[in-house]
This record gives structure tokens, C-alpha cells and sequence, in this order.
């Protein structure tokens, strides 16, 4: 536990407070504010593997969304327990949900509540579980609606927009395309319904990986950056696999290099 402000109230108790007995009082402020910031932190922070049924429980559901789990699918699945570094027990767990998510009657809405409580008020956690099912969303090219049906509400559940969506997408080198002027995923613009998004060949457009118009102004731009900077640098994810963490390192380099081929061709520092 963190005694800042225990320390802090006590030295200024002891100073303005009379001596000894400023301090004494000065101290047990400090620590009734000391307890609630640490309850506070521990509300906002992801249980260490509690995500792991949800999250492989609801890529079991993403795959067989379309009808059939496919191989490419299955090695999404490996490769992220490899990544992970799962132990025996944790792998078993991971393989069961998996399994159970490709039922039929798999109801996908528990597991994403699992996910949207285990993440809390940190949405810095929501981003690299998002990656992790994006993986699966794409993981045979151009996804149906069905399985970004699954996506976006696993998104709305974590308090992630449709353009952070898009923008995670773009990162992947994945464009929303606009038909039917819809900019975002799962819009009935003009009566219209999902539209898959294009495999962008020339590399995820920068405006969209931080989530901003081409004609928005050059401030705008500085603090639609700063704002995903600061929400996806892997410095903030604390307890999270490493696999996740070099997801969010890899995330961090493309927001840099989005807002880099920006500001060069816009000009501006």
C-alpha cells in the first residue's frame, strides 16, 4: 500500500498542526485517503488470468459464428496460447472454452459481461482484447457480418467506439469501406447493411488509425494522438501477458507512425 498522503498529512499536521498531536490526526487523515485510493485501484485493475475462458470462449464463438471453425481459426488459437505463455492447467481451461464457444446453442453475451468485468475502468486493458479478437475476426481474410456482429458488441460492451474499432481494424491493415455513406462498422446508411471491410495494400491510412477526418485541423490531429498514445502505450498495462504487451508495443508504432506521415505531409512539428 501507497503512504503518500499518510506521510504528507502527518509532516503537515506536525508542522501546522501543533506538534505531535496535528501529526497524530494529520496521519489517520492521510490513511483513510490512502485506503480508498488503493481500493480504488484495485477495483479499476484486471484480475491476473481471468480473462482466459471468457476471451478463448468467445473466439470458439467468432470462428463458428459462419458456420464452421476453420484451420486458420484453430491457429489463431495456438499460436495466441503459445504467445501467452499459458501453463498446463491454464492451457486445458483455454482448449475447454474454446470448445464450449463452438456450441451451437454458445451464448456469446456471458462471456463478453466476463470480459467487460474483468476489464473495469480500464480500457487500456479493452484494447489489447480487442486486438486478440480481431485476430480471429480476420483470420481468414475479409470477415462476414456475422462475425463482426460478435466484434462490435464485444467493442460496445468495453466502451469502444465504432472509430477506435476502426481504427484497431486500419492497424491490421484492414479499411472501413464507405458504401452507402457509412463510416462505420455495422451502419445501415441508406438502407444498407455491414459492408466487409477492403485489405488495404498500401497500408492502414493514418487518419483512421487515430480515428480523425482528413479535414480536421492540425490541432486536432495533436490531440486525437496524444489521447490514443496514452491509451494504448504498453507501459500502462501492468499485469497483462507479454504476448498482449508486444501487441500494444506494436499498436504504439503504428499510432507513432500514423501521426509521423501526418505531420510530414502536412508540415508541421
Amino acid at each position: 500500500m501507497n503512504f503518500t498522503w499518510t506521510i504528507w498529512l502527518a509532516l503537515f499536521g506536525l508542522i501546522f498542526g501543533h506538534g505531535l498531536p496535528g501529526a497524530v490526526v494529520g496521519g489517520i487523515t492521510g490513511f483513510v485517503i490512502d485506503s480508498l485510493r488503493q481500493g480504488q485501484r484495485r477495483r479499476a485493475t484486471p484480475e491476473a488470468g481471468g480473462y482466459i475462458s471468457p476471451l478463448f470462449a468467445l473466439l470458439g464463438a467468432v470462428a463458428k459464428s459462419d458456420g464452421r471453425v476453420s484451420e486458420a481459426e484453430i491457429a489463431v488459437a495456438e499460436r495466441l496460447m503459445q504467445r501467452m505463455g499459458l501453463e498446463h492447467e491454464q492451457r486445458k481451461l483455454a482448449i475447454t472454452a474454446f470448445n464450449a464457444g463452438k456450441q451451437p446453442e454458445f451464448d456469446v453475451t456471458p462471456a463478453i459481461d466476463q470480459l467487460r468485468r474483468w476489464v473495469g475502468l480500464r480500457r487500456d486493458h479493452a484494447f489489447p482484447v480487442l486486438d486478440v479478437v480481431i485476430e480471429t475476426v480476420i483470420a481468414e481474410g475479409n470477415p462476414p457480418p456475422e462475425k463482426m456482429a460478435i466484434l462490435r458488441q464485444l467493442a460496445f460492451a468495453l466502451r469502444v467506439s465504432d472509430m477506435e474499432l476502426m481504427a484497431l481494424m486500419a492497424m491490421k491493415g484492414y479499411a472501413w469501406n464507405a458504401t452507402g455513406g457509412s463510416r462505420g462498422y455495422g451502419s445501415r446508411g441508406n438502407g444498407g447493411g455491414y459492408v466487409p471491410p477492403q485489405r488495404n495494400t498500401q497500408g492502414p491510412d493514418p487518419y483512421t488509425v487515430l480515428g480523425i477526418g482528413r479535414d480536421v485541423d492540425d490541432r486536432a490531429v495533436k490531440r486525437a494522438y496524444r489521447k490514443l498514445i496514452s491509451e494504448h502505450h504498453p507501459d500502462r498495462l501492468g499485469d497483462l501477458p507479454e504476448a498482449m504487451r508486444k501487441q500494444a508495443e506494436s499498436r504504439a508504432s503504428e499510432i507513432n507512425a500514423a501521426y509521423e506521415r501526418i505531420k510530414a505531409e502536412r508540415g508541421f512539428k
